[in-house]
């Protein structure tokens, strides 16, 4: 199976890059994501192996490091915990509505990525992040646009 690539956005203030690299083993359930399309592509097409783009969203929206994906498509539990934020009372374990993926820390960028960076390099110019309108949270990326934001982040390649 290919290889595939994706951007995974997270609010620091919530989950960072930081975060996963703290985490037991670096790795973490990609969870809580409510939007449908979103929700396909983790249920779906997202695959061991793949690589992810870890990206910062609201305050200084940058890509900021690597992560791998360890752990395909499963039901989301948060769904099902009243207690939990991302709490859906119509997903049960019967009939889940939710998914999340596990993923791995790989590095963090020497350098963030800021959006306007990446606006600016016509290479990226087709890139999803960069739609106008384009809000999703997960969302695939090419090798290419994975590439050049990896160089972009470590322009030494550490």
């Amino acid at each position: 199976m290919e290889k595939k690539y994706w951007l995974l956005k997270s609010e620091p203030g919530c989950y960072s890059i930081d975060d996963l690299a703290a985490e037991p083993e670096q790795i973490t359930s990609w969870s809580g994501v409510r939007n449908f399309q979103a929700r396909n592509f983790l249920r779906d097409q997202i695959s061991v192996g793949d690589m992810v783009i870890f990206y910062h969203s609201v305050t200084a929206p940058s890509a900021v490091g690597v992560a791998r994906v360890v752990k395909a498509g499963y039901p989301d539990a948060t769904a099902w915990e009243p207690e939990d934020e991302h709490f859906d009372p119509k997903s049960t374990p019967e009939r889940p509505l939710w998914y999340a993926v596990d993923v791995c820390f790989v590095k963090k960028f020497a350098n963030a990525v800021p959006l306007k960076a990446m606006r600016m390099d016509p290479a990226l110019a087709g890139m999803e992040l960069l739609r106008k309108g384009s809000r999703l949270s997960v969302m695939p990326v090419s090798k290419n646009e994975f590439e050049i934001v990896c160089r972009m982040g470590d322009p030494e390649g550490r």
